[in-house]
Formats: structure tokens, C-alpha cells, sequence
């Protein structure tokens, strides 16, 4: 599995490759500067097929290319990774140990729609906060106590 550092270098790797075809299929769309013989202007697809540019069906295709690896490599775990978290929200139970997004640490002990409210430490201090603010449960949220500090 990769880190986080890795996932965004991944990332950031994917654009980069796609900026670069982008521009690589802007060029080629681009006719170059030719000898003069043809009439300045008169918009023939086949001058520009004949100078070496690429037609514009070459440019539309590398353009689904580029929109299809944007869609898989960056929009579609996104969404898979928010609807992981939403799932995970609405299966929540009383019981269950969570952490919020702010890092505290509790024991949900009231569910009240789109609020919940948990028990912090020892002195059972009970905070309400908004499902939202929910960022792991279970297993993830309890490990931070049992583990002996150094």
C-alpha cells in the first residue's frame, strides 16, 4: 500500500505525464511555418496534413485519453474514497470507540441524527459533535490508548 507522500508524488507523476501529451498534441496540431508556396490563409487541411501536422481527430483522441486517465487515477478513488467514509459514518453504533478530525479520542454514548455525542478519558466528560467530524472508528480510534507512550 502507499503512503500518503507516495499516493500525492503518484499523483502528481499522472499530471505531469498528461500536461506533457497535452502539449505534445498542441504541437502537433500547430502547423509549422513553411517556404511561402501555399496562400497565407486559406485554411486547407490538407497543407497542414502535408507539413507534418497532426488533424484534428489525433487531437480530439489524445484529449479522451488525457480526460480517461484524469478520470481513473484521480476522480474515481476520490469518490470511492468519500463514499468509504460516509458508509463508515452512517454504520455508526453506541459503543463504538472513534477519533474525530480534531484528534480526541471517545466512546459514542448518544446518536441523535446528524450529532453524536461521545465520553472522553476517565472522567467521562461527554462532547456532542456533528457526524461529520467522525474521521476513523473502531480498531484505528482505540489504538492511540493502549499503546504505552515511550
Amino acid at each position: 500500500m502507499f503512503s500518503k507522500n507516495n499516493k500525492l508524488i503518484r499523483r502528481i507523476a499522472i499530471v505531469t505525464v498528461c500536461a506533457a501529451l497535452l502539449l505534445v498534441t498542441l504541437a502537433g496540431c500547430m502547423v509549422p511555418a513553411g517556404d511561402g508556396s501555399a496562400a497565407a490563409g486559406d485554411g486547407s487541411g490538407a497543407n497542414a496534413a502535408a507539413m507534418g501536422g497532426l488533424g484534428i481527430g489525433t487531437m480530439v483522441i489524445y484529449l479522451v485519453v488525457i480526460i480517461l486517465v484524469f478520470y481513473f487515477f484521480m476522480i474515481r478513488p476520490e469518490k470511492k474514497r468519500k463514499k468509504k467514509t460516509e458508509d463508515m459514518r452512517n454504520s455508526l453504533a453506541v459503543g463504538d470507540n472513534i477519533t474525530t478530525i480534531g484528534g480526541m479520542v471517545g466512546k459514542i454514548v448518544n446518536i441523535n441524527g446528524d450529532f453524536i455525542t461521545f465520553e472522553t478519558g476517565e472522567d467521562r466528560v461527554r462532547i456532542k459533535i456533528a457526524k461529520w467530524g467522525v474521521s476513523s472508528t473502531g480498531k484505528d480510534a482505540g489504538e492511540s490508548e493502549d499503546k504505552p507512550s515511550n
